[in-house]
């Protein structure tokens, strides 16, 4: 799977863009705040239909403009045309020129994993961030696991106004509490499952980055350990005070534990960064052994951050993913990677929202 062709109109520092890119790997370079950045969050934007900084429509539309266009062509199986618009009035996502109506119809089109400064706080951050890199890979592998995601979603978004309100109909919160735990004993299901996978890749990784003597232990904390339906029938007085649903699995987490201690608050910055960046090639190296072939990696000044001896460890998944045919996408200011790389590399300048490939 690769990205032939991106088509960018005012999103984010680009008037318009129309580049062409083959398999292997590119990197992007140029000074700060040129918009190399930009270009890898337009990727995942197509992967996933969202920003990886985090950022709303509005964010993403170039100055002045009303609205942004981002498209591409994507060559797996075939050959995927995928199409996306946004403005305030108007949203629009379409897949060989047909309306995609349900996400769950569009995921997967483009797999994608980006490298980026911001995972740390897959580490230090809050659960949800956690548990949105579980959903993620989940949906990336198991075509059932996103509808379920979004009706557990809807269903604890129905359920949550009916707490809010001074007398909630019991019949409807019944209902709607059933709903939770059908979706939600699935949905925790499918992450016990996913966590033993996982975790030998992130612990392997780990070691291979840091070269050290440090143990990582992974483990799925379910908000719930027993059954869901008696934990939401026990947590009634608590609702009541809070107005919101406070036991499922939109409570979950995956706890990070080194040498026996939370990896949040017991761990150095080094530390930190090496594991967000094992997880997220444990997330590469799942995704290749389920599907066959590598996602395309969008890796965002990632190597400037690592030193020499974590440079080493990371380059084994480069390789893996070129062998096999795959894409990478780096950014930088100077070329930071390792020299072995420097054969392979289609070297990209960036300057003031234009793209240029070098000779």
């Amino acid at each position: 799977m690769h990205l032939a062709e991106l088509r960018l109109r005012d999103f984010r520092n680009y008037g318009r863009l129309d580049a062409q890119f083959p398999p292997g790997f590119h990197v992007f370079l140029g000074r700060n705040a040129q918009g190399k950045t930009n270009l890898l969050e337009a990727i995942y934007l197509l992967a996933t239909l969202r920003s990886f900084r985090g950022a709303g429509g509005a964010q993403m539309v170039r100055h002045g403009s009303r609205g942004y266009f981002v498209g591409g062509s994507v060559v797996g199986r075939g050959v995927a045309e995928v199409k996306a618009y946004w403005s305030a009035k108007e949203r629009q996502v379409s897949l060989n020129g047909a309306p995609v109506r349900r996400l769950s119809d569009y995921f997967g089109t483009l797999r994608a994993v980006v490298f980026c400064s911001e995972d740390v706080h897959l580490v230090k951050g809050v659960s949800r961030i956690r548990r949105r890199f579980l959903d993620l890979l989940l949906a990336q592998t198991r075509p059932e696991y996103l509808p379920l995601l979004l009706r557990y979603t809807q269903a604890l978004r129905m359920r949550n106004a009916l707490l809010k309100q001074s007398l909630p109909d019991e019949m409807q919160l019944a209902g709607f509490s059933d709903e939770l735990v059908r979706l939600g004993e699935s949905l925790m299901a499918a992450r016990r499952a996913l966590v033993p996978e996982l975790s030998p890749r992130v612990s392997a990784a780990f070691a291979r980055i840091a070269a050290g003597s440090d143990r990582l232990e992974l483990e799925y904390h379910p908000s719930v350990r027993g059954d869901l339906a008696v934990a939401l029938a026990t947590s009634r007085s608590r609702e009541r005070v809070m107005r919101t649903t406070v036991v499922g699995p939109h409570r979950d987490d995956l706890t990070l534990r080194v040498n026996d201690q939370p990896a949040g608050p017991y761990t150095s910055e080094g530390q930190k960064r090496t594991l967000a960046l094992a997880l997220k090639m444990a997330q590469t190296e799942w995704l290749t052994s389920v599907h066959g072939t590598p996602p395309v990696l969008l890796i965002d000044d990632v190597m400037g951050e690592l030193d020499a001896v974590r440079r080493a460890g990371f380059l084994p998944l480069l390789h893996g993913s070129h062998r096999a045919g795959g894409q990478v996408f780096m950014t930088g200011t100077e070329e930071t990677w390792p020299e072995a790389l420097g054969k392979d590399l289609v070297r990209w300048t960036v300057d003031d929202g234009a793209l240029r490939r070098e000779a």
